[in-house]
């Protein structure tokens, strides 16, 4: 019996890695077995679960949807056996062997990303870091077990997941430099009137809480259109005449282009900037580290990384 019990909790972890990979060279490599060996686990998955789990699509190996559903119970369980194991908190991070998905705009990585690669490399080298760009479809990718943090705008409205406010955020002009808009103040009419404005919006939304400040003025801004982040937003608006928005913590980023930010004329909300995880994770020493490394670049920022 006590076999058996290993025998499957040994086929959970390799199907757990199997998944993350998509691949049996890469879970080969990650569990330390040979390409033959590998194969040969996946066919006992296979039967024990009597679903083909991963198939060929075209050069790459995609998860059956089965798959996919218990994909999340799956993790799940090999982290509670993980954490029953392992010997507490404390634990060295550096003979921790995982990959974590941080699901957030494209901004995040571009902003955040080197010093988290950086800081993983000094603490715990056996954690590898995937950054998941959002996507237009709002999907409980935290219960799912897809993602293990998300980091920006929280507005999951799942009852279990944990989120954690870090700071307030702003919103800042950003145009290109020598932009006609910074010849003078920049009042609401010049703002709403001086040209067509360009949106940040993973949805693909054409209004935001600037035209609803706007229109208390009695005012209205043309826009043009919407892109789904905010680094693709920089480079149209390096080119172009439009009018663009960005967090102030974006605001080295829009320097590093050769672009303007200015103060924009109208009282906009505040934005939350935070991050979320699924409760499964509360007891993992690993996850407890990756939430102090985000939180801790955080709040030595003052920006947000989504848009409208």
């Amino acid at each position: 019996m006590t076999q058996s019990i290993g025998l499957d909790l040994n086929l959970l972890v390799a199907l757990d890695v199997l998944l993350e990979e998509e691949s049996v060279r890469g879970a080969a490599h990650r569990l330390h077995l040979s390409e033959p060996a590998m194969s040969r686990t996946l066919g006992r998955i296979r039967k024990a679960l009597g679903d083909p789990v991963l198939v060929r699509a075209g050069r790459r190996m995609v998860p059956t949807p089965h798959a996919l559903a218990v994909r999340a119970e799956v993790s799940a369980v090999v982290e509670r056996a993980r954490a029953l194991f392992a010997p507490g908190r404390d634990a060295d991070l550096r003979t921790v062997t995982r990959t974590f998905t941080i699901l957030g705009h494209d901004a995040l990585a571009a902003t955040h990303g080197a010093a988290l690669f950086a800081r993983a490399a000094r603490e715990a080298p056996g954690i590898r870091l995937r950054f998941l760009s959002e996507s237009h479809v709002d999907a409980p990718l935290l219960r799912q077990g897809t993602a293990d943090l998300e980091v920006g705008v929280i507005d999951t409205t799942a009852p279990e997941v944990h989120v954690e406010t870090v700071y307030e955020e702003r919103m800042l002009g950003v145009v290109r430099a020598g932009h006609p808009l910074l010849d003078g103040e920049v009042t609401p009419e010049r703002f709403a009137g001086a040209a067509g404005h360009l949106i940040v919006s993973r949805r693909g939304r054409q209004r935001g809480p600037v035209d609803d400040a706007l229109a208390e003025l009695g005012l209205t801004r043309r826009v043009v259109g919407s892109v789904g982040t905010y680094p693709a937003s920089l480079f149209v608006l390096r080119e172009t005449d439009l009018i663009g928005l960005i967090t102030s913590y974006g605001r080295a980023m829009a320097a590093s282009l050769g672009l303007a930010t200015f103060e924009v004329p109208l009282r906009l909300p505040a934005v939350e900037v935070g991050f979320a995880w699924h409760p499964r994770h509360d007891a993992d020493p690993a996850h407890a580290w990756l939430r102090d490394c985000v939180r801790e670049l955080m709040s030595g920022a003052s920006g947000a990384v989504l848009g409208e």
